[in-house]
């Protein structure tokens, strides 16, 4: 699909690298990305930044597992790659369910490295270790390992997550989350015009943003 003089867009997309809906949405936004002039800026928005808070919230680390994996089942079920969720690898993986701090840090490591591309980058092949390959995205050795298959040096890569600057990335994107009261994952706003995204098929984001653009060329000639 092709929009001749169209202008661009900017879309705010908060994410955890633990959440399955993020899962499903960010290949669509790759897509979407190839057929409109789009500049997705990356915001970690950490659900749960630890295990305390994760008992807090489930009432028991099992708890918690139990949960989200009911949450994966869902978020197959709306999935046009069902078979990306490896819900039984999880719930026999020997750890507790991971938080979503460690990640986090991990995306803004690479962000430094290498852009909003590196950020995106690091993001997938979190989440794609994280829900696909059952892996312990909440420990720094999984997450350098990730980094160092993903094509980033693991030298500059841990002193990144080490940094005490990029934990002040993080939670400057919460800080924005809050300001913008962004509530859930996945959150995508688009900058031009304020509205927000409901996450759904190809289709659906596509025609939200046809609109979007609608708007914001009736903006410009207005």
């Amino acid at each position: 699909m092709s929009l001749p003089s169209t202008p661009s867009l900017t879309l705010d997309f908060f994410h955890d690298v633990v959440c399955g809906w993020c899962f499903n949405l960010s290949p669509r936004l790759h897509r979407l990305a190839e057929e409109f002039e789009l500049h997705v800026r990356h915001r970690t928005f950490v659900l749960q930044d630890s295990p305390e808070r994760m008992v807090e919230v489930f009432g028991s680390m099992a708890r918690a597992k139990a949960t989200i994996l009911d949450h994966w089942a869902a978020c197959r079920e709306a999935s046009e790659a069902p078979e990306r969720f490896n819900i039984e690898g999880m719930r026999r993986a020997p750890f507790d369910y991971p938080h979503g701090l460690p990640g986090a840090l991990a995306c803004h490591a690479a962000q430094y490295l290498a852009g909003q591309a590196g950020h995106w980058q690091m993001f997938d092949a979190i989440q794609v270790a994280h829900l696909s390959e059952a892996r312990n995205v909440a420990d720094p050795k999984v997450l350098r390992a990730i980094a160092r298959e993903a094509g980033f040096g693991t030298h500059a890569f841990t002193r990144l997550m080490e940094d005490p600057a990029t934990l002040d990335a993080v939670q400057a994107d919460q800080q924005l989350a809050r300001r913008w009261r962004v509530s859930v994952v996945p959150t995508v706003i688009v900058r031009e015009t304020g509205q927000r995204l409901v996450n759904g098929p190809l289709d659906s984001l596509r025609a939200q943003l046809v609109d979007n653009l609608s708007i914001v060329a009736n903006q410009l000639t207005s």
